[in-house]
């Protein structure tokens, strides 16, 4: 067990020194989450209100294909990405294939399906009462559909962190369209697998401190939100 603690100090090391590896890596993974939650929170919000709140024919069906997508492994939405942004795939002319927009792009496929469904989810839970009571204080159907997304708001901040939390903690899409090319595309994910496949365990664990460093932030930020009301 020596040597677990010996990680631990060497990764506080290499943290408190300013690592270049390590800070590059989480720069990266920030980088490229925040790019794929907030498009995915673009498309998934409204796509997950009209879900949510309207009915219409196939209705059932389409949220059963959402919530079906939700187990979507990373490494079909990897290798459904890698074919299209290849130098042979309908996409390669846009050079996505290594690069931090393509990896954003393929996690902005695994994540939308969860902006989506969790967005529904809280919106079809308001209470049955809600439209009545809106639309006899006088407002219009539009009124009422943008008082309902303000009513679900803490139930679509649970979307956005819970995709964020899936998209910091992925590696097959990462690995597979970004390459794991050091100082440049390397994220926090796929350097802990390959530094600890080397042996490099104190690396392997100032790296998943970070990683957790960061999920805590987020959660954090979301607690304060939801005392601000």
């Amino acid at each position: 067990m020596d040597y677990i603690a010996e990680g631990f100090i060497t990764a506080l090391k290499l943290l408190a020194r300013g690592d270049p590896e390590t800070y590059s890596a989480f720069f990266t993974t920030l980088r490229v989450s925040s790019i794929s939650i907030l498009a995915s929170m673009v498309m998934g919000i409204p796509l997950g209100f009209a879900l949510g709140y309207y009915s219409f024919p196939g209705k059932r069906q389409i949220r059963a294909v959402v919530d079906t997508l939700l187990a979507l492994p990373t490494v079909v939405v990897g290798l459904f990405v890698y074919a299209l942004v290849t130098r042979r795939g309908p996409l390669g002319i846009l050079g996505l294939l290594f690069t931090i927009p393509g990896i954003a792009v393929a996690q902005t496929i695994l994540i939308l399906p969860i902006v989506i469904s969790l967005t529904a989810t809280a919106v079809s839970n308001l209470d049955v009462r809600f439209r009545r009571t809106v639309s006899t204080l006088g407002a219009g159907s539009k009124r009422t559909a943008l008082t309902a997304i303000y009513e679900s708001r803490f139930g679509v901040l649970a979307a956005a962190v819970t995709a964020y939390g899936r998209v910091i903690g992925e590696v097959g899409v990462s690995m597979m369209i970004g390459g794991n090319i050091k100082w440049h595309t390397r994220t926090i994910t796929t350097a802990i697998a390959l530094e600890t496949g080397k042996g490099q365990f104190a690396m392997g664990i100032a790296l998943g401190l970070v990683l957790l460093l960061l999920a805590f932030v987020v959660n954090w930020i979301l607690q304060i939100v939801r005392r601000v009301r």
